[in-house]
């Protein structure tokens, strides 16, 4: 029978199948090839023993998520501040994927979450602002998940696990709080599995990231990095050359609208950032 993995903890896998929840271990001869079942993977089942895996339509290795349908982004303004390029790597990786990334921005009594929300209003990403004393702030989140495979992520500290807890009190996740000595919060999820909304969304929990390698989720060739940036691949007006980096070429359209404002700097910043990485990779 097929199934959903839901969790996938120390070689066991709990399934989700037509005949209930199952307890599954994998064949051998997924470790011979280099393959490991996670969380979010559709798969066939014998025996409590999974057998096959389906094909994937998009994987994240840390944490290990398949098949992801958004990419759900806990953004305090304050306690801790977003840290802008980690965020820009990560977002870029989604477009990559084919994962829709959605902003959420948090803690909202303590700071304006207008400036962050600017910067990523050009690129068009879905924007959420949860203020826990309107609970329809929250409900506009709960909506968004219906019908979908969601995961939450976000450095540490910044509330996703009481997020989630407002967006179905059933989960119960353990909660954190800011360490004022490290300026950052304890990693409180040890594990990633899938939770099933009433409205029938799945979501997922995951360990808080505070380092990004981007090799690790995907080598983005130079030639494809600009259309992970939506809003430098939204400029209609031509560059001089027809293969221009919009680094330091002359008459380059994007460097264009980064001066008229039309495009954030800190965007554009971590853009090339990431495409002279991009570049010396592709010459190494």
């Amino acid at each position: 029978m097929e199934g959903l993995i839901l969790k996938a903890v120390g070689g066991l896998y709990t399934v989700e199948s037509p005949s209930g929840v199952l307890s599954c271990k994998a064949r051998g001869i997924f470790r011979k090839q280099g393959i490991s079942p996670c969380t979010g993977d559709r798969v066939t089942v014998e025996d409590d023993v999974i057998t096959e895996i389906m094909p994937r339509k998009n994987l994240l290795i840390r944490p290990p998520l398949a098949n992801l349908d958004q990419l759900m982004f806990v953004l305090s303004v304050r306690d801790p501040a977003p840290n802008l390029q980690l965020l820009d790597r990560f977002l870029a990786v989604c477009v990559y994927k084919e994962i829709q990334p959605v902003l959420i921005f948090t803690k909202l009594d303590l700071a304006d979450a207008v400036n962050y929300a600017e910067i990523y209003r050009p690129a068009g990403f879905p924007q959420f602002f949860v203020d826990y004393e309107k609970p329809e702030t929250v409900e506009a989140v709960y909506d968004a998940l219906a019908g979908k495979i969601s995961a939450f992520t976000g450095n540490s500290g910044v509330g996703k696990s009481t997020l989630l807890n407002a967006l179905d009190v059933s989960l119960n996740l353990e909660t954190g709080d800011i360490s004022k000595k490290l300026g950052r919060g304890r990693h409180t999820t040890r594990e990633t599995a899938l939770y099933t909304l009433p409205h029938g969304g799945r979501i997922a929990d995951t360990p808080g990231f505070s380092t990004f390698e981007t090799d690790a989720y995907a080598q983005i060739a130079p030639e494809e990095l600009e259309s992970c940036f939506p809003e430098i691949g939204a400029v209609t007006e031509p560059c001089r050359y027809a293969d221009c980096r919009h680094i330091k070429e002359p008459d380059c359209a994007v460097r264009n609208a980064v001066r008229s404002g039309a495009i954030p700097r800190s965007r554009y910043e971590s853009y090339t950032l990431m495409m002279q990485e991009s570049l010396s990779r592709k010459a190494y």
